[in-house]
């Protein structure tokens, strides 16, 4: 059985001072604002985005357009946050603020793993823009009510309404070395809703609608605004988040697996796929040659195994976050290596990740109820 975690597009189918308004989720108390209410008072923060590219390569079908939703969260300076997957790689685009006036848009800042964009909306004679309030994720519970509000199949400001299914779910598609929680909820997410809003009783943007699970009932993720708010500085100041290029693919095992498959392992980061071009690549790490499926899960065996991150021992998915996380742009890095019984070391510098083809890709399939869950690597 495989899950295939379908990124919201109309297609589909890590600080400085914040640069939008910020408030506690619940300032000045609990709210318990009406569905209406929220709808009035964020509905025309709301807007749809069209974003148009075109295939150089190709000689029919060249001009593909996505449409998905954004939010306004600057009025002075006229900034939208959205996805990243909806702008991606657009020559042209434009948003279009409550349902009428539409504008050419810049893009500011995009980052294709935590999937959020920063776009610049051209200044134009009566254009009156209304700002949303970033909330805190931090304060987002279970079972609290939340109201979604995008532009579903091109149905501008669209509203659907439940509850946070879970909070701090961390998806199989989500690269080990940087990871973030999401927020899950069972409001209703639909290609179009990519960069829309996920509310709260106060009006309060508690998380950005990223992706669904296809073929299931309403479930749906949003990336945390406490997440956003730290990435959109950096967005508007650097263009990218700067971070480190490992250049592997992998999961975390332990031995239980070698008990199963009677072949050498030990506990570890094993190296599933080794990026071409990259750092590992050049330093001769190897990825798997064989896959096997255990329980349904895919798992790609015969590579190496990292059991040590400078100096630190990689016995469980919290040990190599903890590992992972001080890692910059310019550190050395020295992997200890199992490989085929026997133990060797390997050290490079770390240049800048790229963007690769995988950021380019609208969907993923993964196994369900795997190791993934916390250590699958797909970037």
């Amino acid at each position: 059985m495989c899950m295939r975690i379908l990124r919201s597009t109309a297609l589909v189918l890590s600080l400085g001072a914040s640069a939008c308004s910020t408030l506690p989720a619940n300032a000045g108390g609990t709210c318990d604002m009406s569905t209406a209410q929220v709808f009035d008072r964020v509905g025309e923060s709301v807007v749809s985005i069209s974003a148009t590219s075109i295939n150089p390569y190709s000689t029919t079908d060249r001009v593909s357009r996505d449409t998905g939703s954004g939010i306004v969260i600057d009025r002075a300076r006229r900034l939208v946050l959205t996805n990243a997957h909806v702008v991606l790689g657009a020559q042209y685009v434009t948003v279009t603020v409550r349902d009428s006036d539409t504008v050419h848009a810049d893009v500011v800042g995009l980052d294709p793993v935590f999937d959020l964009a920063v776009l610049r909306l051209d200044d134009s004679p009566g254009l009156d823009l209304k700002a949303a309030t970033l909330g805190q994720s931090s304060a987002v519970r279970v079972g609290q009510d939340v109201i979604a509000v995008g532009n579903p199949l091109g149905l501008t400001r669209s509203l659907s309404t439940g509850v946070v299914s879970a909070v701090d779910r961390v998806l199989p598609v989500a690269p080990f070395a940087m990871s973030q929680p999401y927020i899950q909820t069972d409001a209703a997410i639909n290609p179009g809703n990519s960069g829309g809003p996920l509310l709260d009783r106060c009006g309060h943007v508690i998380g950005i609608n990223t992706a669904v699970i296809e073929g299931a009932q309403n479930i749906g993720f949003a990336i945390p605004s406490d997440l956003a708010r730290e990435v959109i500085p950096r967005l508007v100041r650097d263009g990218r988040i700067v971070r480190p290029w490992l250049g592997f693919q992998g999961q975390f095992v332990d031995e239980d697996l070698a008990g199963i498959l009677r072949i050498p392992m030990t506990t570890g980061l094993l190296v599933e796929a080794v990026e071409p071009g990259g750092p590992a690549e050049a330093r001769g790490l190897q990825g798997g040659r064989m896959e096997i499926t255990i329980d349904g899960d895919s798992i790609l065996v015969g590579g190496d195994i990292i059991t040590h991150i400078n100096g630190h021992r990689i016995d469980s998915i919290g040990a190599l976050t903890q590992s992972l996380r001080p890692l910059t742009v310019g550190d050395r890095v020295t992997l200890q290596i199992f490989r085929r019984g026997e133990r060797t070391s390997v050290s490079y510098e770390l240049p800048e990740r790229p963007l690769l083809p995988s950021d380019l890709a609208g969907q993923v399939e993964l196994p369900v109820g795997s190791a993934a869950d916390s250590g699958q690597a797909l970037h």
